[in-house]
């Protein structure tokens, strides 16, 4: 190989590709422009997808996170990423909001959140869409965000199984992020603690 000047060259690891833009289905405007303060008087929910690796293979995680709050409403997690990987996350969320209506919902320019079928859910519950620019991560920052948050402090490693993956996800959202993670942005309150104190001072 040294005589012939060749040189081995190492493959690099797959890596799922969470966002396909690269479709004919209607795209809607960015609506939320990047307004991500907490103070943002309209209701705001961004979205997002990524991957965790496991032993038994990728698992796929949706979530929906408030802007005024920071809380993860909602989530999703699923061996694939079909339509309605995002509509469960949306539908967990809205639940969990006691049936929040007339508010934003900013995603990226993905397949799952263009298709017909989630943009008839949204409009059900009367949330206008809002999309990121294509290949811009910046428009959605506040769900990027999280993710790196979650795989700095969570998920930063290959879990031996996805029961295990889900469990952790579980854990970690409700047992710790929401209930117990101080966020800068929130005067150093946790989303579950902020959201009460915004509750009662709207009461």
């Amino acid at each position: 190989m040294q005589e012939e000047r060749i040189q081995a060259k190492s493959k690099g690891g797959f890596r799922p590709c969470t966002t396909d833009s690269h479709h004919y289905l209607p795209v809607a405007s960015n609506v939320l422009d990047r307004q991500f303060s907490i103070d943002n008087p309209t209701p705001t929910w961004v979205s997002d997808i990524t991957y965790l690796p496991t032993k038994e293979g990728w698992l796929y995680l949706a979530i929906v996170l408030s802007i005024q709050t920071r809380q993860i409403l909602g989530y999703s997690l699923s061996d694939r990423m079909p339509d309605t990987l995002v509509e469960s996350a949306f539908l967990n969320a809205w639940s969990a909001g006691s049936g929040t209506s007339g508010a934003v919902f900013h995603s990226d320019q993905g397949r799952q959140y263009a298709s017909s079928k989630f943009r008839l859910t949204l409009a059900k519950k009367d949330f206008k869409q809002s999309m990121s620019r294509r290949g811009n991560c910046w428009d959605n920052a506040v769900a990027e965000s999280f993710f790196a948050t979650l795989k700095r402090e969570e998920a930063c490693g290959v879990y031996p199984t996805k029961k295990q993956a889900q469990l952790s996800i579980a854990g970690y959202v409700h047992g710790f992020y929401n209930s117990s993670r101080l966020h800068s942005a929130l005067g150093y309150r946790s989303p579950n603690e902020y959201a009460k104190c915004l509750r009662q001072t709207t009461e």
